[in-house]
């Protein structure tokens, strides 16, 4: 982990938040249970036991492994449907498989994203290919769901497939951090990933004692999620470490640091930093389905049921 790098960060463009930015305090840490996902893959749950209110435009995301699969057991979910949100899938190591009732698909392997805004409903399948399942092997990444609009809840289901050599790459002013931007704007930057709802994601691998303050969005909130390794948050330097989340109070800038020392497993100090535009709507989620009321969620089970979010293609049944 990660499969996207460069040998020299200082070759790229470096970003850093401007004098006079306001760092925003670490309001607080939680850590995320583990459960299962699918047909019984391990996860993590980044955000369980956070107040919605900090999430918005966020729903949920999970950190899926990391595990080492023995021949025969990797494992993925079966066809499922989904409304009224995107979900974001970024792999770190491993290869997925993605398929869905509206004509979208495509394979994923390490470092790559795939976009998926359900909007009015489909039917989805993630697994991995046969060739992984034969052989076993490292499996690892994120699957993150980002909220949409009511006025963009029924809009057309789309699909993006964004190759890791799409990310846009920088780095600290001091080239101790190497930035992925997978979407959003960052200090005049953009990254691949085509949004609805205003938001910014990105991958940080900060080297052991190094420390990267970014510009951030006054209006946008900010959470920082850690894959793997050990360090602060904020500029009163509080402390996470693998699993845990950080919840970001108000202010224009953001501050990362990783600890001197870091696990042999892995060197660096890897971090999901994630920010949006409050929807500031009403949310209802049941399952697959996130909607904007009760009778909105009724609605979209009873168009599942009735096969209106689309039908399992013939060679799949």
């Amino acid at each position: 982990m990660p499969a996207v790098t460069v040998e020299n960060p200082l070759t790229l463009p470096r970003v850093a938040a401007p004098a006079g930015a306001r760092t925003r305090p670490a309001l607080a840490v939680s850590t995320a249970p583990t459960g299962f996902e699918g047909e019984g893959f391990p996860v993590r749950r980044a955000f369980a036991g956070i107040a919605y209110a900090h999430l918005d435009p966020f729903i949920m995301m999970d950190q899926m492994g990391e595990v080492e699969y023995a021949p025969g057991e990797p494992k993925g979910t079966p066809w499922h449907p989904h409304r009224g949100f995107e979900t974001v899938t970024y792999l770190l190591d491993g290869t997925f498989v993605h398929r869905d009732s509206h004509g979208g698909g495509g394979v994923i392997n390490d470092g790559d994203t795939q976009w998926m805004t359900a909007g009015s409903g489909l039917l989805h399948i993630e697994a991995p290919p046969e060739s992984l399942v034969m052989s076993g092997g490292l499996f690892h990444g994120l699957q993150l769901w980002v909220n949409l609009p009511k006025s963009d809840k029924m809009m057309a289901p789309r699909y993006q497939d964004i190759g890791g050599g799409q990310v846009k790459l920088l780095t600290s002013s001091d080239g101790g951090a190497l930035l992925r931007l997978i979407a959003g704007d960052l200090d005049g930057h953009r990254g691949p990933g085509v949004t609805h709802t205003p938001i910014t994601m990105m991958h940080l691998t900060v080297n052991p004692g190094a420390e990267v303050t970014l510009p951030w969005r006054a209006d946008f909130n900010a959470l920082a999620y850690a894959l793997s390794g050990r360090g602060t948050a904020g500029a009163e330097g509080r402390p996470f470490h693998m699993g845990q989340t950080v919840v970001f109070g108000a202010g224009d800038a953001l501050t990362i640091r990783a600890d001197e020392s870091q696990e042999s497993r892995s060197p660096n100090f890897e971090v999901v930093l994630l920010g949006g535009l409050p929807i500031r709507e009403p949310m209802r989620h049941y399952g697959p389905f996130v909607m904007n009321t009760h009778a909105e969620l009724a609605q979209a089970f009873e168009d599942f049921q009735a096969g209106r979010l689309g039908t399992i293609p013939a060679d799949e049944v």
